[in-house]
């Protein structure tokens, strides 16, 4: 159909190059093209500028049909109008038909965080005298002091890590770089881990590698192994929360905004290119209410 996997791959290089996408765009990205593309098959339409609003509206139907969310639906309708854009700079197409279909409204949730008592049950499990939990004490210490993404964390090699300095550097979404600093607790366990528990743990691998993390095969930790550890800390610790990297990152903004950290400092940390990503943050807890009132209110205290 009109050259599908050439404008697949093409259009695939081209969020790579120019648009600097980071992989799980792409990878859903060309996961909804296939979607689209078997729609376009079914319908027995062979070009692209066969695809009209009308085409478009009736593909949307077959998607609520399989009760896809609002974020599921957006995402695609967002993956298609930048296929489409694209399309007409190649003049391959001369109008976007999704250029004017507006995105469902998302369900606005407010993002789930742990109270520093859970946390403080976290940061006890681990056995420091042993590699892996020198190791799992420096992830959560790091994961909840820079606030830093899964996919970010498992990247970080040893040269990242700034110890005069007390710093991280990471490379985000977009290969958008930022540096974080980070506090004593990370500091301590970065550096026990890495002079003692990670020695440990490469001493088990014939290969060299400058990750930062290592499995207990001495080898680079993967998302799922870090998620697969943060569950086991969690079993440990008796939490019945469900604890996942990003609720950590949830956690450090939330903590963050209640101390008193103005937004765009926040933005910055998180590595947020758009100020109202980081304002769902600004939600407050029910203990922050509490003690702003009782330090505010004149009648609160005698």
């Amino acid at each position: 159909m009109n050259n599908f996997r050439q404008y697949w791959q093409s259009f695939k290089e081209y969020l790579q190059i120019e648009k600097n996408a980071s992989p799980y765009t792409i990878k859903y990205y060309m996961q909804d093209l296939e979607v689209f593309f078997s729609f376009l098959h079914t319908e027995g339409l062979t070009r692209f500028c066969d695809v009209d609003e009308r085409i478009v509206r009736v593909f949307l139907n077959t998607l609520y049909d399989q009760r896809l969310s609002r974020k599921s639906v957006s995402r695609k309708i967002s993956a298609l109008r930048t296929f489409y854009k694209y399309l007409e700079r190649e003049d391959v197409v001369d109008v976007n038909p999704f250029s004017a279909i507006r995105l469902p409204k998302t369900e606005s949730k407010i993002p789930g965080f742990l109270y520093e008592k859970e946390l403080e049950k976290l940061f006890e499990v681990s056995d420091l005298t042993q590699p892996l939990g020198q190791r799992n004490q420096a992830l959560i210490e790091l994961l909840y002091a820079t606030g830093i993404r899964v996919s970010e964390c498992r990247q970080l090699i040893l040269d990242n890590i700034d110890f005069y300095i007390g710093t991280v550097f990471v490379q985000g979404k977009g290969r958008k770089e930022r540096y974080i600093p980070y506090g004593k607790f990370a500091e301590i366990a970065l550096e026990t881990y890495i002079q003692d528990g990670r020695k440990a743990l490469l001493a088990k691998s014939n290969q060299q590698t400058n990750a930062l993390f290592l499995n207990n095969r001495g080898v680079p930790l993967t998302d799922r192994g870090i998620r697969d550890i943060l569950n086991k800390m969690v079993k440990d610790a008796a939490l019945t929360v469900h604890v996942h990297p990003h609720k950590l990152r949830h956690t450090f903004a939330t903590h963050l905004l209640n101390e008193g950290a103005d937004l765009r400092s926040v933005q910055e940390l998180l590595g947020h290119e758009n100020l109202s990503t980081t304002q769902i943050y600004t939600h407050v807890t029910k203990d922050h209410l509490r003690r702003v009132y009782m330090r505010s209110h004149p009648r609160a205290n005698d």
